[in-house]
């Protein structure tokens, strides 16, 4: 269990992971968390499950004590991906630096796929 220490508070990082997948998916647009790519580095882990569904699609990265976030999804077809992932990446940031108090520097949206949109 991986944690971060934020103003003398321990922080876990699945917890992190989980405030920004809930963040993304608050995003209009986004369909849905994709999953992400295995590392090489990290293939002996690759086949352990993970204790959050949000672990799959988002990779946290500690630098000097920022964090930086690469969030997957997959995007609705009737939305401007730019717009979605713009979106995405100041919610993600802004609920993360909030809920956390720790500093983010840099959250990367990865587009995955696009999925049709569902007629009302």
């Amino acid at each position: 269990m991986s944690e971060n220490k934020i103003n003398g508070v321990a922080v876990n990082n699945e917890a992190i992971v989980q405030i920004a997948g809930l963040a993304a998916l608050e995003i209009e647009g986004v369909a849905g968390l994709a999953k992400r790519p295995v590392e090489i580095k990290s293939l002996k882990n690759a086949f352990k499950t993970p204790k959050t569904a949000h672990a799959k699609s988002i990779a946290l990265t500690v630098d000097n004590g920022a964090l930086i976030l690469d969030v997957y999804l997959n995007v609705l077809d009737n939305v401007k991906v730019k717009t979605v992932a713009e979106n995405v990446q100041l919610n993600v940031k802004d609920k993360v630096q909030s809920m956390t108090g720790s500093a983010v520097a840099r959250v990367n949206v990865h587009v995955d796929d696009v999925t049709v949109a569902e007629a009302e």
